[in-house]
């Protein structure tokens, strides 16, 4: 079994086929922008060289196996991943999950909220009971006895959520809609938290939670989603934690992390979250999170074919396995 594996998590930004509309107020790509945005993205994972990519923003999966095909690393991986289904007329994109590892069978979009969560929108008749974007699961398989769940996600963004024909024209309109996208993001956080608590309840499941939160590390909607405010006995519980905070080892001096710029305002909103089995200060531990990386020039540069997210890469090392408990290998 190796002794490191690589995730990393990318919102490509819009990959769809071209002449496929997407979006109202954007143009079809044409053949020449399509096989830009494609070669551009396969360089991109190259560069990567990650053992799990996390993709958000797909339009299309068969997008992606051209991606896979043009690129040098991945054109035998193995690929997760459903196209968006039409709702109301319009498509909203969905995410996917690539991996030089083995995965097992059986990998799954969960679309319905679980344990019956509805909640609410503003001045909306019917309550949310679906995540946007299906939540992707699918398990890496590392050996007989190491099989790490991933969960790929994308929450809601904080673009203001009109209705019935609704304009930033108004204050009270825009308010309004503004509200209903934070509503929507902690909605879609609590019925992801809901789904990882009843994964792991009566389990010790190594997890990678990783995607587009849509909002930073101490938002409330991603602290709901890592399960903290808990005190457990052991401090830990079905708790999980963001890469970045439990990295061994973050150089200050080199600190540049962001992977997403808005009116000239750069911000972490994409996160790889682990669960205790990665974090060293467990006694559950079989593994460690070295470093993370993000890769993030083009957020700045924009050329047209790149995405307007950087890339967040996470080495984790692995302890040996002749040490073990409950059959999770332990550090020697």
């Amino acid at each position: 079994m190796q002794q490191e594996i690589r995730f990393a998590t990318f919102n490509l930004y819009n990959l769809a086929l071209p002449g496929m509309k997407f979006y109202d107020n954007l143009e079809p790509y044409t053949p020449a922008e399509y096989d830009a945005k494609i070669a551009w993205t396969a360089r991109q994972i190259d560069l990567l060289d990650a053992d799990v990519i996390g993709f958000q923003e797909i339009f299309s999966q068969a997008a992606l196996k051209d991606v896979l095909a043009r690129s040098q690393k991945y054109r035998h991986a193995q690929h997760a991943g459903f196209d968006p289904m039409p709702q109301a007329g319009r498509l909203t994109p969905s995410v996917a999950l690539v991996s030089r590892l083995p995965l097992a069978a059986g990998a799954a979009a969960y679309a319905d909220f679980p344990r019956n969560l509805s909640v609410p929108l503003a001045e909306v008749t019917e309550p949310m009971t679906r995540f946007t974007r299906p939540v992707l699961h699918a398990q890496v398989v590392l050996s007989k006895e190491l099989v790490i769940n991933v969960f790929v996600v994308h929450l809601k963004s904080k673009r203001p959520d009109y209705r019935n024909g609704e304009h930033d024209d108004d204050p009270y309109q825009l308010g309004t809609a503004v509200l209903r996208s934070l509503v929507r993001r902690g909605a879609e956080a609590l019925g992801l938290r809901y789904l990882l608590t009843d994964y792991v309840k009566g389990n010790r499941v190594p997890l990678v939670v990783m995607g587009d939160f849509n909002d930073v590390a101490a938002a409330v909607s991603t602290q709901l989603v890592m399960g903290s405010g808990r005190r457990g006995k052991n401090g830990f519980d079905d708790r999980l934690f963001e890469s970045y905070r439990i990295q061994s080892r973050r150089d200050p001096l080199r600190d540049v992390g962001y992977t997403h710029m808005h009116d000239g305002n750069v911000e972490t909103i994409d996160h790889v979250l682990v669960s205790e089995e990665f974090n060293p200060a467990s006694r559950f531990a079989i593994g460690e999170v070295l470093d993370v990386a993000y890769l993030n020039d083009h957020v700045v540069l924009r050329p047209p074919e790149a995405s307007d997210h950087g890339v967040v890469l996470v080495r984790i090392k692995l302890y040996g396995t002749e040490n073990s408990v409950n059959g999770l290998a332990t550090p020697s």
